[in-house]
């Protein structure tokens, strides 16, 4: 088999178990979900994976000082991130998973659209076109009208503006900033701001639940060590689309645990988002555009402050890209 192809399974198949953790670790949202608050749980993640991130910021020599360079910018980060971890939790909580998954999938469509005054970008007409694809596939997936959509509904794409704001910030922000400074104002905002709430919300927890959300922190870093370890094995183009999968597995995880069913409608708009979704990201990725650090990623869900995905994948590359010279 030649080289490149070899290479090219190994990411695919380290980047479909990345996606897999990180529907477990959704999982496990969905199910605390029903017994405490998104404050409860986002403050209790964010404690416990504050010794996970700072093994990687004492490895760091150049941290210097954590005040950010654009502290304006930062602080809507931080309120970006905290809106889009709560959101997105609650959204798991009350919504069928692959309801939340679907609408989670709208971040690209959403910084395309935020690219136009934030990024000065030109929308052309073919990711217009898959902007439109893309809400249309929305109003499939929520049947406004009837009585099925909620409030979680309209935590979903809140999650998503707010994932969408985070990335393109970062995307302005991030080559300026240290990376401790972006992996930790995140994740101080996220523990002060739910914390200021957790007194009026607070439900003692048995030491099994706790373990449940110490496994939320280890299942997000295990998850992004497979698809950082993806990126080094293959080129972005061929990983980006394997979190879709994700998708699958709420699906199989809903009828398992949650006896949650699929309609063909929902079937058929969620078919409509992620094609757009996929027709943004790779049509950035062809034309090299200014997005592409954004979406180069590959993956769309909310930086929720536990484990930065944004800083933290800039920070495992800087470092392979590091080591690599020296071999040079």
């Amino acid at each position: 088999m030649p080289p490149q192809k070899q290479s090219n399974i190994t990411g695919v198949m380290l980047s479909l178990a990345g996606f897999a953790l990180y529907s477990t670790h959704d999982v496990l949202v969905k199910f605390l979900g029903a017994f405490y608050t998104p404050f409860q749980i986002l403050f209790f993640s964010v404690l416990f994976s504050f010794p996970l991130v700072n093994l990687f910021i004492v490895r760091n020599p150049r941290t210097g000082s954590l005040w950010p360079h654009h502290p304006i910018q930062m602080a809507f980060r931080v309120l970006a991130t905290s809106i889009s971890g709560f959101c997105a939790f609650y959204a798991f909580s009350v919504l069928p998973l692959p309801q939340t998954y679907a609408l989670l999938f709208l971040t690209p469509i959403f910084i395309t659209l935020f690219s136009i005054p934030v990024l000065g970008e030109q929308v052309g007409l073919h990711r217009g076109l898959s902007v439109v694809v893309g809400f249309i596939g929305v109003l499939i997936v929520l049947q406004p009208g009837t009585d099925s959509l909620t409030s979680g509904h309209l935590a979903g794409i809140i999650a998503a503006i707010a994932a969408a704001t985070n990335s393109l910030i970062t995307r302005k922000i991030g080559q300026k900033e240290k990376t401790s400074v972006m992996l930790l104002y995140p994740m101080f905002g996220n523990f002060i701001l739910m914390g200021a709430m957790l007194p009026f919300v607070y439900v003692p927890m048995p030491v099994a639940h706790l373990g449940g959300i110490a496994l939320i922190s280890c299942l997000g870093f295990l998850a992004m060590f497979c698809i950082v370890g993806a990126y080094k094995s293959s080129n972005a183009s061929v990983i980006a689309p394997m979190q879709y999968s994700q998708i699958l597995w709420a699906g199989f995880f809903g009828m398992l645990l949650f006896e949650e069913n699929i309609s063909n409608a929902f079937i058929f708009g969620a078919m409509l988002i992620i094609g757009s979704g996929l027709y943004i990201v790779k049509r950035e990725w062809r034309q090299n555009r200014s997005l592409q650090p954004v979406l180069g990623n590959g993956t769309f869900r909310p930086d929720i402050g536990l484990r930065p995905r944004f800083a933290l994948f800039e920070f495992f590359m800087k470092t392979l890209n590091a080591r690599q010279k020296r071999k040079k």
